[in-house]
Protein backbone atom coordinates (compact mmCIF):
# COMPACT_ATOMS: atom_id res chain seq x y z
CA UNK A 1 0.00 0.00 0.00
CA UNK A 2 1.23 3.23 -0.76
CA UNK A 3 0.32 7.06 0.96
CA UNK A 4 -2.79 5.25 2.82
CA UNK A 5 -3.62 6.40 6.09
CA UNK A 6 -3.55 3.23 8.82
CA UNK A 7 -6.90 4.56 9.97
CA UNK A 8 -8.49 3.45 6.95
CA UNK A 9 -7.25 -0.26 7.34
CA UNK A 10 -5.69 -0.84 10.77
CA UNK A 11 -9.54 -2.52 11.50
CA UNK A 12 -8.01 -5.10 9.03
CA UNK A 13 -7.45 -8.85 10.83
CA UNK A 14 -3.82 -8.69 10.12
CA UNK A 15 -0.91 -9.24 11.94
CA UNK A 16 1.35 -6.70 10.13
CA UNK A 17 0.35 -3.61 7.59
CA UNK A 18 3.34 -2.64 5.26
CA UNK A 19 2.35 1.42 3.94
CA UNK A 20 4.79 3.24 2.18
CA UNK A 21 4.56 7.43 2.27
CA UNK A 22 6.01 10.00 0.81
CA UNK A 23 6.39 12.82 2.99
CA UNK A 24 7.36 16.71 1.88
CA UNK A 25 10.48 17.92 3.57
CA UNK A 26 10.59 19.62 6.46
CA UNK A 27 6.75 18.40 7.71
CA UNK A 28 6.09 17.45 11.23
CA UNK A 29 4.01 14.93 12.25
CA UNK A 30 3.05 15.98 15.59
CA UNK A 31 2.42 13.84 18.68
CA UNK A 32 0.60 11.36 17.87
CA UNK A 33 0.46 7.18 18.50
CA UNK A 34 -0.61 3.85 17.02
CA UNK A 35 -2.23 0.95 18.66
CA UNK A 36 0.14 -1.67 16.57
CA UNK A 37 3.72 -1.40 17.15
CA UNK A 38 5.57 0.89 14.52
CA UNK A 39 8.76 -0.12 12.34
CA UNK A 40 9.77 3.47 10.34
CA UNK A 41 12.20 2.84 8.16
CA UNK A 42 13.69 6.19 6.11
CA UNK A 43 14.71 5.20 2.43
CA UNK A 44 16.56 8.78 1.91
CA UNK A 45 16.19 12.02 4.17
CA UNK A 46 16.79 12.02 8.17
CA UNK A 47 14.35 11.74 10.49
CA UNK A 48 14.38 13.48 13.75
CA UNK A 49 12.21 11.17 16.56
CA UNK A 50 11.11 12.80 19.89
CA UNK A 51 9.24 11.17 22.58
CA UNK A 52 8.68 11.85 26.75
CA UNK A 53 11.89 9.28 27.32
CA UNK A 54 14.09 11.56 24.87
CA UNK A 55 15.47 12.45 21.37
CA UNK A 56 16.70 10.16 18.20
CA UNK A 57 18.04 11.30 14.79
CA UNK A 58 17.15 8.32 12.22
CA UNK A 59 19.57 8.43 9.08
CA UNK A 60 19.30 7.14 5.82
CA UNK A 61 19.31 2.95 5.54
CA UNK A 62 18.19 2.97 9.89
CA UNK A 63 14.71 2.69 11.22
CA UNK A 64 13.24 3.49 14.06
CA UNK A 65 11.08 0.58 16.46
CA UNK A 66 7.95 2.54 18.09
CA UNK A 67 6.72 0.73 20.61
CA UNK A 68 2.39 0.18 20.63
CA UNK A 69 1.16 2.53 22.18
CA UNK A 70 3.81 5.13 22.65
CA UNK A 71 2.98 9.17 22.07
CA UNK A 72 6.00 10.07 19.27
CA UNK A 73 6.44 12.78 16.78
CA UNK A 74 8.60 12.47 13.93
CA UNK A 75 9.94 15.69 11.70
CA UNK A 76 10.70 14.57 7.83
CA UNK A 77 13.51 15.87 6.11
CA UNK A 78 13.00 14.82 2.59
CA UNK A 79 12.14 11.14 3.48
CA UNK A 80 10.21 8.72 1.69
CA UNK A 81 9.26 5.73 4.48
CA UNK A 82 8.15 2.38 4.33
CA UNK A 83 6.49 1.43 7.84
CA UNK A 84 5.42 -2.28 9.58
CA UNK A 85 2.22 -1.65 11.46
CA UNK A 86 2.49 -4.67 13.86
CA UNK A 87 -0.36 -5.82 16.04
CA UNK A 88 1.19 -5.91 19.74
CA UNK A 89 0.89 -9.65 20.55
CA UNK A 90 3.32 -10.58 17.24
CA UNK A 91 5.59 -7.51 18.19
CA UNK A 92 9.65 -8.88 17.08
CA UNK A 93 11.17 -6.66 19.89
CA UNK A 94 10.49 -6.46 23.53
CA UNK A 95 10.87 -3.14 25.97
CA UNK A 96 8.92 0.04 25.69
CA UNK A 97 11.48 2.15 24.45
CA UNK A 98 11.94 3.31 21.05
CA UNK A 99 15.54 2.19 19.28
CA UNK A 100 17.26 3.29 16.17
CA UNK A 101 17.93 -0.32 14.46
CA UNK A 102 20.41 -0.90 11.03
CA UNK A 103 18.29 -1.90 8.45
CA UNK A 104 20.35 -5.45 6.30
CA UNK A 105 20.56 -5.16 2.85
CA UNK A 106 17.75 -8.20 3.16
CA UNK A 107 16.00 -6.18 5.75
CA UNK A 108 15.84 -3.36 2.71
CA UNK A 109 14.48 -5.35 0.04
CA UNK A 110 11.98 -7.12 2.13
CA UNK A 111 11.03 -3.47 2.80
CA UNK A 112 11.00 -2.51 -0.54
CA UNK A 113 8.68 -4.95 -1.76
CA UNK A 114 6.66 -5.17 1.32
CA UNK A 115 4.36 -1.73 -0.01
CA UNK A 116 3.48 -3.52 -2.60
CA UNK A 117 0.99 -6.13 -0.70
CA UNK A 118 -2.29 -5.36 -0.11
CA UNK A 119 -4.31 -4.60 2.97
CA UNK A 120 -6.23 -8.24 2.42
CA UNK A 121 -2.82 -10.37 1.38
CA UNK A 122 -3.17 -13.80 1.51
CA UNK A 123 -1.53 -14.41 5.41
CA UNK A 124 -0.79 -18.13 3.90
CA UNK A 125 0.49 -16.88 0.34
CA UNK A 126 3.90 -15.11 -0.65
CA UNK A 127 2.89 -11.85 0.88
CA UNK A 128 2.49 -13.84 4.24
CA UNK A 129 5.18 -15.29 4.00
CA UNK A 130 7.36 -12.18 2.84
CA UNK A 131 5.95 -10.46 5.77
CA UNK A 132 6.79 -13.23 8.27
CA UNK A 133 10.12 -12.90 7.39
CA UNK A 134 10.31 -9.23 7.60
CA UNK A 135 9.40 -9.58 11.24
CA UNK A 136 12.57 -12.04 11.49
CA UNK A 137 14.67 -9.79 10.06
CA UNK A 138 13.35 -7.12 12.06
CA UNK A 139 14.40 -9.18 15.73
CA UNK A 140 17.81 -9.62 14.64
CA UNK A 141 18.87 -5.62 14.06
CA UNK A 142 21.51 -4.29 15.84
CA UNK A 143 20.42 -1.29 17.60
CA UNK A 144 22.82 2.44 16.78
CA UNK A 145 23.81 4.43 19.31
CA UNK A 146 21.35 7.89 18.23
CA UNK A 147 19.76 8.73 21.17
CA UNK A 148 19.49 11.15 24.04
CA UNK A 149 17.49 9.93 26.75
CA UNK A 150 15.77 12.35 28.91
CA UNK A 151 15.47 12.76 32.73
CA UNK A 152 11.88 12.88 34.36
CA UNK A 153 12.93 15.77 37.10
CA UNK A 154 11.39 18.40 35.22
CA UNK A 155 14.15 20.86 36.15
CA UNK A 156 16.85 19.10 34.41
CA UNK A 157 14.62 17.98 31.49
CA UNK A 158 14.19 21.56 30.90
CA UNK A 159 18.49 21.73 30.65
CA UNK A 160 18.54 18.71 28.52
CA UNK A 161 15.75 19.70 26.18
CA UNK A 162 17.09 23.38 25.92
CA UNK A 163 20.91 22.06 25.38
CA UNK A 164 19.35 19.76 22.33
CA UNK A 165 17.72 22.58 20.65
CA UNK A 166 21.54 24.24 20.70
CA UNK A 167 24.06 22.13 21.54
CA UNK A 168 27.26 22.88 22.78
CA UNK A 169 30.51 20.91 23.79
CA UNK A 170 32.02 23.33 25.96
CA UNK A 171 29.18 22.96 28.81
CA UNK A 172 30.33 22.01 31.70
CA UNK A 173 28.44 19.88 34.25
CA UNK A 174 29.94 22.70 36.63
CA UNK A 175 27.72 24.90 35.48
CA UNK A 176 24.46 22.74 35.21
CA UNK A 177 24.93 21.87 39.06
CA UNK A 178 25.19 25.39 39.85
CA UNK A 179 22.14 26.23 38.37
CA UNK A 180 20.18 23.02 40.22
CA UNK A 181 21.95 24.11 43.30
CA UNK A 182 23.90 20.97 43.48
CA UNK A 183 27.36 20.18 44.52
CA UNK A 184 29.49 19.01 40.93
CA UNK A 185 29.54 15.38 42.97
CA UNK A 186 25.58 15.35 43.56
CA UNK A 187 24.92 16.43 40.09
CA UNK A 188 26.83 13.88 38.97
CA UNK A 189 25.54 11.37 40.28
CA UNK A 190 21.74 12.81 39.92
CA UNK A 191 22.32 12.99 35.93
CA UNK A 192 23.50 9.12 36.01
CA UNK A 193 20.27 8.60 37.70
CA UNK A 194 17.82 10.60 35.54
CA UNK A 195 19.27 9.85 32.11
CA UNK A 196 21.37 6.42 32.73
CA UNK A 197 24.48 8.09 30.83
CA UNK A 198 27.56 10.41 32.22
CA UNK A 199 26.90 14.10 31.55
CA UNK A 200 29.76 13.82 29.20
CA UNK A 201 28.49 10.38 27.18
CA UNK A 202 24.88 12.12 26.92
CA UNK A 203 26.87 15.62 26.02
CA UNK A 204 28.43 14.10 23.64
CA UNK A 205 25.68 11.91 22.19
CA UNK A 206 23.62 15.37 21.64
CA UNK A 207 25.87 16.85 19.94
CA UNK A 208 26.35 14.16 17.59
CA UNK A 209 22.26 14.15 17.13
CA UNK A 210 22.93 17.82 16.12
CA UNK A 211 25.54 17.00 13.65
CA UNK A 212 23.88 14.94 11.52
CA UNK A 213 21.21 16.88 9.81
CA UNK A 214 23.78 19.19 9.16
CA UNK A 215 26.01 16.73 7.45
CA UNK A 216 23.30 15.39 5.51
CA UNK A 217 22.32 19.36 4.57
CA UNK A 218 25.47 19.85 3.00
CA UNK A 219 27.54 21.88 6.06
CA UNK A 220 31.14 21.63 6.22
CA UNK A 221 32.58 19.24 8.65
CA UNK A 222 34.95 22.01 10.00
CA UNK A 223 31.35 24.61 10.53
CA UNK A 224 29.59 21.86 12.02
CA UNK A 225 32.75 20.66 14.20
CA UNK A 226 32.87 24.28 15.68
CA UNK A 227 29.49 25.13 16.15
CA UNK A 228 29.24 22.19 18.33
CA UNK A 229 32.06 23.46 20.13
CA UNK A 230 34.78 21.06 19.61
CA UNK A 231 38.20 21.95 19.45
CA UNK A 232 39.16 20.92 15.67
CA UNK A 233 37.67 19.03 12.97
CA UNK A 234 39.57 16.31 13.83
CA UNK A 235 38.81 15.96 17.26
CA UNK A 236 35.20 15.93 16.04
CA UNK A 237 35.84 13.40 13.48
CA UNK A 238 37.77 10.65 15.75
CA UNK A 239 34.20 10.98 18.18
CA UNK A 240 32.36 10.33 15.05
CA UNK A 241 33.97 7.14 13.56
CA UNK A 242 34.19 5.80 16.71
CA UNK A 243 30.61 6.13 17.35
CA UNK A 244 29.11 5.26 13.87
CA UNK A 245 32.18 3.86 12.23
CA UNK A 246 32.38 5.83 9.53
CA UNK A 247 33.96 9.55 8.57
CA UNK A 248 31.61 12.13 8.81
CA UNK A 249 32.62 13.41 4.86
CA UNK A 250 31.29 9.71 4.14
CA UNK A 251 27.83 10.12 6.19
CA UNK A 252 27.87 13.44 4.28
CA UNK A 253 28.24 12.08 0.96
CA UNK A 254 25.81 8.78 1.46
CA UNK A 255 23.01 10.43 3.11
CA UNK A 256 23.49 14.07 1.20
CA UNK A 257 23.22 11.45 -2.27
CA UNK A 258 20.37 9.29 -0.77
CA UNK A 259 17.46 11.68 -2.07
CA UNK A 260 18.74 11.09 -5.31
CA UNK A 261 19.04 7.67 -5.46
CA UNK A 262 15.81 6.47 -5.50
CA UNK A 263 13.74 4.00 -3.91
CA UNK A 264 15.67 0.89 -5.74
CA UNK A 265 18.47 1.47 -4.22
CA UNK A 266 19.59 -0.21 -1.06
CA UNK A 267 22.18 0.33 1.98
CA UNK A 268 25.80 -0.12 2.01
CA UNK A 269 26.52 -4.01 1.75
CA UNK A 270 29.28 -3.26 4.23
CA UNK A 271 27.39 -2.03 6.91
Amino acid sequence: MRNVSLEDVDDIAREVLAIGTDYPPGILLDTHRHRRAQFLYGMTGLMEVGTEDGAWVVPPYAGVWIPAGKPHRVKMLGVSTRSLYIEPAAAPRPGELCEVLLVTPLLHQLLLASAEIPACYDEAGRDGTLLRLTLHELRQCAPLPLYAPLPRDPALARLCTAFLQCPDLRTSPAQWARRLNRSHRTFTRFFKRQTGLSFSAWRQQACLLAALPQLSAGVSVTRVALSLGYASPSAFATMFRRTLGESPSSFADRTGAAGDQGSLSGPPADR
